[in-house]
């Protein structure tokens, strides 16, 4: 889970009732609520249809315009990093749709690169962004590790939701899935809160609680910002990262 990361009413994908049956936690899950969905709200399928996809991505609450960069600082045990995300203007086919390409490169306070991730996302005809995917590089003492890569359509991963067409709260919702590797989902908790941060001050944020079967204790809390996306992070059960958004860099 990172500072990055509705459905369409596609009669071939599933309702709101098997996100429901999905997602329910079971014993041992971590002190928060299992996204349980709500009408008509639908998750991706293994085998999204093309015909359903747009070009380019511009969700309003997560919009992919080519040539901007957002830069994020973080803080917690593993120290100051920083992070830029940049929305190139590349494409790349997964599982059969044309997908936006963010660079997300991570430093830590020497400059030294941390982790270097190229992510796949799309939206479909209703306004919902889809996460097909990402090629994901982390360096650790001189060491590389890709153990956090995964693609639509390959070895069983399925894409996932990033952001609904218009949030509502008690939106639940997988935001990705390959199974051991990679099952983020998300629950939309409010649509009215306020951050400051570096970047500026903003109103009317749609908060999400961010969680995954993979870390049980891990609780985050993501703040999204119309026209810009993400502009706060925060662990509140697991950990101590804050994340914040310190520059915004537009075409």
């Amino acid at each position: 889970m990172s500072a990055t990361p509705g459905r369409s009413r596609f009669p071939a994908i599933l309702t709101a009732l098997l996100v429901t049956a999905a997602l329910t936690g079971c014993a041992g899950d971590p002190p928060h609520s299992d996204p349980a969905g709500v009408d008509e709200l639908t998750i991706p399928t293994p085998t999204p249809d093309p015909e359903d996809f747009v070009d380019g991505v511009d969700n309003p609450w997560f919009p992919l315009v080519p040539g901007t960069a957002l830069t994020y600082r973080s803080t917690g045990e593993d120290g100051t990093q920083t992070d830029t995300v940049t929305v190139t203007g590349d494409t790349r086919v997964v599982a059969g749709v044309t997908t936006v390409v963010v660079h997300d490169v991570a430093t830590d306070a020497s400059g030294k690169v941390v982790e270097d991730t190229y992510d796949w996302y799309a939206q479909d005809t209703a306004g919902n962004v889809w996460y097909f995917g990402e090629d994901t590089t982390a360096y650790d003492g001189g060491r590389a590790d890709t153990e956090g890569s995964w693609e639509a359509g390959v070895d069983g991963a399925e894409a996932g939701l990033v952001m609904p067409a218009t949030p509502r709260v008690g939106d639940g919702y997988r935001q990705e899935y390959r199974a051991g590797v990679a099952e983020d989902q998300a629950e939309v908790l409010s649509l009215s809160e306020q951050r400051d941060v570096p970047a500026g001050t903003f109103a009317d944020l749609v908060q999400t609680e961010d969680t995954t079967p993979l870390e049980p204790g891990l609780v985050e809390l993501k703040y999204y910002a119309k026209g810009v996306g993400v502009v706060f992070e925060e662990t509140v059960a697991g950990g101590s990262e804050r994340v914040e958004l310190v520059d915004v860099s537009r075409p």
